[in-house]
């Protein structure tokens, strides 16, 4: 009886070939990284991906193109990046509202044009260096087939269909997690954009079972406050992914005493996006736990 039992790990395994080998004969399988990490984001939920925190800035500027750069040569398979607009309707990416924390400039991003703000040079460390303020296309077309985006959407409301416009010009909307900090915008963005994957954040178990009901839903963003290893269970099961932040108290950790944060965070087991400040780290870390 032994000899004919396959243990779950064997199963698995059989499994993943299986739809890898249906993958390639539907003819979806390129040679991109990017097809790579949506079949592990579509079909491997045991593998935690790695999204790093406005991309790998760790040596680089955050939200720079070399810190995208970096982010694609780590292997990670998301970066994290925040969208403003400026006086002249550009799309930028940069996380405040204002340029002075990592800038030589100062001054609101919504009251300075874009040839104002490209004039400007971004900061590493309070060091300056020789990058530019990107723009939402400029990022669009260097990510192109090498990694997903996580869009954390920071202009007006009113300016989501231009950022959507981007995105269906380069055709990037299956390279793209748009995030929602309120997660009743969920019907209306998909009605813009189906194709592009949405990712609603959950302040309470409530509202995971609300956003549960959308079938279009791929991943949900959830907090430690309400972490539940059976309602995570559920997410999961509807073949939902779930993103967790070691922003903050794991990666302070990580950083006091190796692999403590992130040894602490993963005993909330059913979580599989880990959002980061450390995506080297962290990706070594998985690597040894495997």
């Amino acid at each position: 009886m032994k000899d004919i039992k396959m243990n779950v790990s064997v199963k698995k395994s059989i499994v993943h070939i299986l739809l890898l080998f249906l993958f390639v004969n539907q003819g979806f399988c390129q040679t991109s990284k990017a097809d790579s990490i949506l079949f592990d984001f579509n079909h491997r939920p045991e593998k935690i991906l790695v999204a790093a925190h406005r991309a790998a800035h760790q040596n680089y500027p955050e939200n720079s193109i070399a810190a995208i750069r970096e982010s694609i040569r780590m292997g990670i398979a998301i970066v994290e990046l925040d969208i403003r607009v400026t006086k002249d309707d550009k799309l930028v990416v940069m996380h405040d509202r204002t340029v002075d924390r990592t800038t030589n400039g100062s001054g609101k991003v919504e009251q300075l044009t874009f040839e104002e703000i490209r004039s400007l040079r971004l900061k590493h460390k309070d060091n300056l260096t020789g990058e530019q303020v990107p723009t939402l296309e400029e990022v669009l077309i260097e990510a192109t087939g090498k990694i997903l985006i996580d869009i954390d959407f920071k202009a007006a409301p009113k300016h989501i269909d231009k950022a959507l416009a981007l995105i269906e010009k380069h055709k990037m909307e299956n390279q793209i997690i748009f995030f929602l900090y309120d997660h009743k915008l969920s019907p209306k963005l998909h009605k813009k954009s189906p194709d592009i994957i949405i990712m609603p954040r959950a302040h309470n178990q409530n509202e995971v079972e609300e956003i549960l009901k959308w079938d279009y839903i791929k991943v949900i963003h959830v907090d430690n406050s309400f972490y539940d290893d059976t309602l995570m269970n559920r997410i999961l099961d509807a073949n939902v992914r779930v993103w967790m932040n070691a922003l903050g108290k794991y990666d302070t950790m990580e950083k006091t005493e190796k692999n403590s944060g992130f040894e602490a965070l993963l005993k909330q087991k059913n979580i599989n996006i880990i959002q980061t400040d450390l995506p080297r780290e962290l990706s070594n870390f998985l690597l040894i736990k495997k």
